[in-house]
């Protein structure tokens, strides 16, 4: 279990932003930070990873203390990995060097085959960072970390660079990981399909607060949806065809088109993260607060 009590005056673009956080991730849960940007959630991921301070509290993972008024264990000390958002490869080495760099004493070269080969960048193993498609970049950046064996993996926007077909494939690469190597996942994002796909458990942030916690369909405002099915998905068009407004929704790599009532136009705009729910054959969509 990771434990989080903690406080930070940190500088932000709008003046002093007071952090205080206080909150536990159990252990193998994929726990999901939201919130806009400014709002502390890359700090609190570097301040649990040792790369920064806190100013008071007290940081434990498995009952190991890893920070508080008495001790500040570095980040070598501290089982965990941390994948940072522009990936941070070694641009003069390979893939494979890129991997061979992170790993520890008693490793093996087969922990870099399984790696590569879960991953599917077995074929790219002597290409440099230059060479590689943003999603392959993030996977390599994913395994560099995966190579350490961390038990809590830090994704700080993982997917954020990349287009919106590649970051649903990657999300199920997050998944499968965080699932097969049993781990705890704490990662930033704010994304809110992206944290509705994946999270066990969404904590938003605002303000360097704690300002809704719980299960994604809480946290976002649709559990007073019901339907036989539930997708997350953005609006790509609004269209007025004679009395009624059609909703052109991207969910995933599909198109659907959803009808939607005169209330639900004035709330819904192109670009907004939505939830489409049907039951009954009578599809009903909702902007995500």
């Amino acid at each position: 279990m990771l434990e989080v009590s903690i406080q930070k005056r940190l500088q932000a673009a709008n003046g002093e932003l007071p952090l205080k956080l206080d909150f536990s991730c159990k252990s193998g849960e994929f726990l999901v930070i939201s919130g806009e940007s400014g709002s502390g959630k890359t700090s609190l991921l570097r301040m649990i990873s040792g790369l920064m301070s806190p100013d008071t509290g007290r940081i434990a993972f498995n009952g190991q203390v890893w920070f508080d008024e008495s001790l500040n264990t570095t980040p070598q000390q501290r089982d965990c990995g941390l994948v940072f958002q522009q990936y941070a490869l070694f641009p003069n080495m390979s893939v494979e060097g890129n991997l061979k760099y992170a790993l520890r004493k008693g490793q093996s070269i087969s922990d870099i085959d399984d790696l590569l080969q879960m991953m599917e960048i077995q074929g790219l193993r002597h290409e440099k960072p230059a060479r590689l498609s943003g999603g392959q970049q993030q996977r390599v950046a994913l395994a560099r970390t995966l190579i350490q064996k961390p038990r809590l993996l830090l994704l700080d926007e993982p997917l954020s660079a990349l287009d919106r077909g590649m970051r649903v494939r990657l999300q199920d690469y997050l998944r499968k990981v965080h699932e097969q190597f049993e781990l705890t996942t704490v990662m930033v994002t704010h994304d809110p399909s992206e944290a509705l796909r994946l999270a066990d458990r969404i904590i938003e942030i605002e303000d360097g607060q704690i300002k809704r916690e719980g299960k994604p369909a809480d946290v976002f405002g649709h559990q007073g949806l019901s339907g036989k099915f539930q997708f997350t998905g953005t609006i790509l068009e609004l269209k007025s065809e004679s009395i009624i407004t059609i909703a052109t929704v991207l969910v995933g790599n599909q198109l659907i088109k959803v009808v939607i009532s005169d209330t639900e136009q004035k709330n819904l705009r192109i670009g907004d993260e939505v939830i489409v729910a049907s039951k009954a054959f009578n599809p009903v969509i909702r902007k995500i607060d």
